[in-house]
């Protein structure tokens, strides 16, 4: 198979990528979860009009001449359903999310006003009738939709679903990830010291780029290069919706991964894609799941994460926005490039006064797992590209766990 542009890996990485079941779960555990239901206020919120300040509350029709002083009838705190009728001339002390008494029809804030004999209050504002008043339903009315199938659960939203007593919610199920590392030359994390071995970083940074997401992932540990090994390993991840197999995918005469896969049934739809690092690559898929073959360099693996896995399990999860969130950043050094290949280059970024600024992290070797560990970004070096110099403008793909858009952001060209 020859090399595809990674928009083209995107694309059909995300046609095999589909939104998957619903469960119902405690609000407790929802934030960050998709909902999978509708969600319709069972109230009008506020319930009646209340005060959006502490302050009184007035009739505008009697502060045509200010100031004026007015007799202070009541004291409404919040909580309270007063019985008076303000009357003409009249004025109630009121508190923030206090109900507004009959006849009043603004509310003058504490700060316009000035202290005068006892129960009397001077008013030095002039006002119009709803001055800061929320009125009855601003924010909630009964059997509106709220928060619509598809949303994410933010904590704002997670304070609607409270709000509407939603103490249990319908959400879009996680991925069940399965992540394993090839290889007689690694190392595990609890194995005893060999200097002559790789410690298995890729199993862990491949985990924490899933945990970020909000699924748990399951380690298999590590596949020697032994075809019997390597097969039930493999089959043991396939049980899952998604496997990431990191390393054994390049076309050495010990890398058995791809021809244990498909003789296992996956059905393999490409190889290599048209980035740096990251370019051996690769997606198949069985009846019932998906596999990833990432690159064995640490680097290389998580970049080919965030460009085709981290999509693919958001858009399985129910979001709309699959793709890191990106900005313009201006390059504080010339980068040298040639033409072929997208590069992802790891930048730290800073500000001027003209904005971001976009710093690469030092050595950019794909094996350098460091460049991961102190970016904040991605910078994007189109494929045509001769190179970029100090000052010129790129795109930077943010690496906040949190930041999300429903497009790439990346021009390959």
């Amino acid at each position: 198979m020859s090399p595809l542009a990674l928009k083209d890996a995107q694309h059909i990485v995300l046609q095999h990528a589909v939104a998957l079941g619903a469960e119902s779960i405690d609000l407790l555990q929802a934030l960050g979860r998709v909902l999978a239901q509708d969600i319709r206020s069972n109230r009008d919120h506020p319930p009646y009009a209340v005060s959006a300040m502490d302050g009184y509350a007035v009739r505008a029709a009697d502060l045509s001449a200010v100031p004026v002083q007015m007799p202070v009838v009541a004291d409404i705190k919040a909580g309270e359903l007063p019985s008076i009728i303000l009357g003409a001339g009249q004025c109630a002390r009121i508190m923030t999310g206090a109900k507004i008494p009959d006849g009043a029809d603004a509310v003058i804030r504490v700060e316009d006003t000035q202290a005068s004999a006892s129960h009397r209050v001077q008013i030095n504002v002039s006002a119009q009738a709803g001055k800061d008043i929320r009125q009855r339903g601003e924010n909630l009315r009964t059997g509106e939709i709220v928060l619509a199938a598809g949303s994410e659960i933010t904590p704002g939203a997670l304070g609607i679903l409270a709000m509407v007593k939603c103490a249990r919610v319908q959400v879009r199920q996680r991925p069940r990830v399965a992540i394993l590392s090839s290889g007689d030359e690694l190392e595990g994390l609890h194995d005893a010291f060999d200097a002559n071995k790789i410690p298995d970083a890729n199993s862990y940074a491949l985990m924490a780029q899933v945990q970020a997401l909000g699924i748990q992932p399951t380690l298999l540990g590590i596949a020697r290069d032994d075809p019997a090994e390597l097969r039930g390993m493999l089959a043991l991840g396939l049980q899952h919706d998604v496997l990431l197999v990191s390393g054994g995918t390049s076309v050495g005469v010990h890398d058995f991964v791809r021809p244990t896969l498909e003789a296992l049934g996956v059905q393999m739809h490409f190889w290599r894609v048209q980035m740096r690092p990251g370019h051996p690559a690769a997606f198949g898929t069985t009846a019932s799941g998906k596999v990833f073959c990432l690159p064995g360099n640490p680097v290389a693996s998580m970049v080919s994460f965030e460009q085709l896995v981290a999509p693919a399990l958001r858009r399985m999860m129910g979001h709309a926005r699959l793709y890191r969130r990106t900005l313009p950043a201006r390059l504080t050094q010339s980068l040298p490039h040639r033409a072929g290949n997208l590069e992802f280059v790891r930048v730290v970024l800073g500000r001027d006064e003209q904005g971001y600024l976009a710093t690469p992290t030092g050595s950019q070797s794909s094996g350098v797992l460091l460049s991961m560990a102190r970016a904040d970004g991605l910078l994007v070096v189109p494929n045509k590209s001769e190179g970029l110099a100090a000052g010129d403008s790129a795109t930077v793909q943010l690496l906040d766990g949190t930041a999300f858009q429903e497009y790439s952001g990346i021009e390959e060209q």
